[in-house]
């Protein structure tokens, strides 16, 4: 049995593809049903007694500076946010691992997930009835992931929270520290590297039921769970548009994120009925047409 000693709850990345509104503010700072996701994430941790709590910022950082006055939680700052995938958080925050939780910002736990005492390292997931495009998983005879493979049909994936073990943390944080300077590591999730060393780092399925785990990837899958976003977004930017447009919030939406040649956000394709639309942050202007 292990005892939680932290947790680090990773918020360093843009979260581009919840255009615009990750834009305007960081994902994990968002309002879901009256509760900002990473203050009730916070909030779950110590109810369960889980205090030492660390979150790792990147893009707008200074936006999370409230928490450690307000919520009592260390700030650790990912100086690679945009340049690296989210290996380098958990490089950030190594000197911290130990029985500890990972956590991502922007999942909404409609039930505290946490305990204070797990039994092994785990991965949380979700069962699809049916096929799925998301990481799945197989175990073997003890229980462990003995296998992920991304996409699958009827299967558990991952989703949520993590718990890493003393020996586990140890064990990747090896593994990192060897591989981290390597060209090929900077795009790679920190699952990417997890996959790739089963016989090594080993974790079990900790399964949940599929109304516990939510995360939202874009601001329409979060107006299916909070509806109170279909008529009003928060977000200045779409109410520009609607004003411009002469039509409501609700009537906006399809959003994909516009992307440069070097992978950086700068607008949003959006629909409005039947007519498609692009709005372009610099310009600050609607035009119709897809850009692509």
């Amino acid at each position: 049995m292990y005892k939680a000693a932290h947790a680090v709850i990773m918020a360093a990345g843009t979260s581009s593809r919840f255009a615009p509104l990750s834009y305007e503010l960081p994902k994990a700072l968002i309002t879901v049903k009256g509760e900002v996701l990473i203050e009730r994430q916070i909030r779950q941790l110590k109810e369960v007694g889980i205090n030492d709590i660390y979150v790792v910022t990147g893009y707008k950082h200074e936006d999370f500076n409230y928490l450690e006055r307000e919520c009592g939680v260390k700030l650790l700052y990912n100086k690679d946010y945009n340049t690296r995938n989210n290996n380098a958080s958990i490089h950030t925050a190594r000197d911290v691992l130990a029985n500890s939780y990972i956590c991502s910002a922007d999942n909404y736990f409609t039930k505290n997930p946490f305990t204070l005492e797990n039994e092994d390292s785990y991965y949380a997931a979700i069962y699809a009835n049916g096929p799925t495009k998301e990481w799945c998983l197989e175990e073997d005879q003890n229980g462990y992931i003995s296998q992920v493979s991304i996409g699958g049909e009827n299967a558990w994936y991952m989703l949520g929270h993590t718990f890493w073990s003393d020996e586990f943390s140890k064990n990747f944080l090896d593994i990192l520290d060897k591989e981290y300077d390597q060209p090929e590591t900077a795009d790679k999730l920190w699952e990417d590297i997890y996959m790739e060393h089963l016989d090594v780092l080993k974790m079990k399925i900790k399964k949940y039921p599929d109304d516990f785990i939510f995360e939202f990837d874009s601001l329409d899958e979060l107006r299916t769970f909070d509806t109170s976003y279909v008529n009003n977004t928060r977000s200045p930017i779409i109410q520009s548009i609607a004003e411009a447009l002469h039509v409501t919030q609700a009537e906006i939406h399809d959003f994909k994120t516009l992307k440069s040649d070097t992978n950086e956000a700068i607008g949003f394709i959006f629909h409005v009925h039947n007519q498609t639309y692009h709005y372009l942050y610099d310009e600050k202007k609607i035009e119709e047409g897809e850009v692509l």
